[in-house]
Formats: C-alpha cells, structure tokens, sequence
C-alpha cells in the first residue's frame, strides 16, 4: 500500500508492489519518485544477466539486499553499496539469483 502524507512523505511496501518482467528471469518494481531521484528494486531469478550493457546518462547507485550480483568484474554479496557515476557502465548478473534497491539521479 502507498501512504501520502501531507507534509510529502510517501511510505509503500515493496512486496505490495506490481513486478514487471523487464528481462527473462528479471523483475522490476518501481519506487515512489520526485522530480530529483526515482527508486527502484530488482529481482535476479538465479543465471540471469541484464540483457545489454547498461550506460549511465546520470548518477546510479545500487544496495544489494540479498543474495549476489557479479557486476564490474566483482562478486558483490548482500550488504554491497555500489555507486555509478555519470557516463559509467556495468551489466549485473547473479548465479544465486539476488536482489537490488536502487536509486536513480535524475538530472
């Protein structure tokens, strides 16, 4: 459930949010937003990789939560905090299958 408040906080439950395939074996649900960052979590069924090289036009930054992404030549378990500056890129898979929260910069 989404909760608006009046002074602009908004609070949602991740689990409570619609999952869109947006590549076999990955699925996204997207965060509550604003006109500076937009969020995000990921979900890596086990083997999945993202299907293409993912190129960074503004600050990205990503929290594994659970599981294990290999990304940048890396084996990141949960508890990683990863951050991409602009112009960057990376394209995450998992063995184990994993999952991210992210934040995307906006402009």
């Amino acid at each position: 459930m989404t909760r608006a408040a009046s002074d602009g906080v908004r609070i949602v439950h991740v689990e409570e949010i619609e999952a869109t395939e947006v590549a076999p074996g990955i699925v996204r649900r997207p965060l509550a937003a604003t006109a500076w960052a937009r969020g995000w979590v990921y979900d890596f069924a086990p083997g999945a990789r993202w299907p293409e090289e993912d190129v960074h036009d503004t600050e990205e930054r990503y929290y594994v939560v659970s599981g294990e992404f290999i990304d940048c030549g890396r084996r990141l378990p949960a508890g990683s905090y990863v951050v991409f500056a602009p112009g960057s890129t990376h394209r995450p898979r998992t063995e184990t299958g994993a999952r991210m929260i992210g934040i995307t910069i906006l402009g």
